[in-house]
């Protein structure tokens, strides 16, 4: 499951964005890994997000 995760984020994230900084690269996974917790649907999780399935329906995530 965690390989499957950074294979996502390389090819989603990080190969698709430029980073010229650590920072700018920090700031960019963890919007990235925020979305895929609070906003993505995972066909693992019968199409629901992390955050739906470990706080309830209608939860989301600490802005």
């Amino acid at each position: 499951m965690t390989e499957r995760q950074w294979l996502s984020l390389k090819h989603a994230c990080v190969h698709l964005n430029a980073f010229e900084t650590g920072s700018a690269a920090r700031s960019g996974t963890g919007k990235w890994i925020a979305f895929c917790h609070t906003e993505r649907p995972h066909s693992a999780l019968a199409g629901r997000t992390p955050v739906e399935v470990h706080a309830g329906p209608g939860m989301k995530a600490p802005a």
